[in-house]
């Protein structure tokens, strides 16, 4: 059973669809109570950090997520703004993060980008898998994922970057530390490489 944490952000339909045709169950956390018993958790996020974080604080789960990702050590897969806000802070606002991981996020450098419209880094791209995860597994040689972002995530301990892409200079595209999972593309846009790590994540 994956729970998908609804927050206000994100659409969670397309993930709700995807799991259907891959027969994995999932439920809608909208409160505190519908994180009762949560076996792996899902924190979608799309649009602006400090919007996002202030609709996480404001929806009564932010501390039920904290007992469950830090003390109970549920399985989570933060989906870009949603892995963003893991990082202890982020350029495009001024609130804190969840700082589930020693991060920040930063906004990419358009200066270092050949490219006539710059930002955001939008469509498909690499991701370089740095570390053998399970969340990877069968998945082809420098896998392609659907991207559409301005920041990314800044690790402070390297050795929680498992997956990194070039855009104006190569930054960490997915994370994982013991059960935290983070990834800054979308996939439920990425077709079938996208099913497959989603599939991955409920088998982790």
């Amino acid at each position: 059973m994956i729970t998908i944490v609804d927050y206000g952000v994100g659409n969670l339909r397309a993930f709700v669809n995807l799991y259907k045709r891959l027969n994995i169950p999932t439920k809608i956390a909208q409160n505190k109570s519908d994180l009762e018993n949560a076996q792996k958790l899902l924190l979608p996020g799309v649009g602006h950090y400090d919007f996002a974080m202030k609709q996480l604080n404001e929806s009564g789960m932010k501390d039920t997520l904290d007992d469950l990702v830090l003390r109970k050590k549920i399985p989570v897969l933060g989906i870009c703004v949603g892995m963003q806000m893991m990082a202890k802070s982020s350029e495009e606002g001024k609130l804190e993060g969840l700082g589930w991981l020693d991060a920040v996020v930063k906004k990419i450098d358009e200066t270092k980008i050949n490219q006539i419209t710059k930002l955001p880094h939008m469509g498909w791209n690499c991701v370089e898998v740095n570390q053998k995860t399970k969340l990877f597994e069968n998945l082809e040689d420098n896998p392609e994922f659907y991207f559409l972002h301005s920041y990314y995530f800044s690790c402070n301990d390297f050795s929680n970057s498992i997956g990194s892409t070039e855009y104006g200079g190569n930054f960490t595209s997915a994370v994982n530390h013991n059960n935290i999972y983070g990834i800054q593309f979308h996939p439920e846009k990425s077709h079938r490489n996208g099913e497959v790590l989603l599939c991955n994540f409920a088998k982790i």
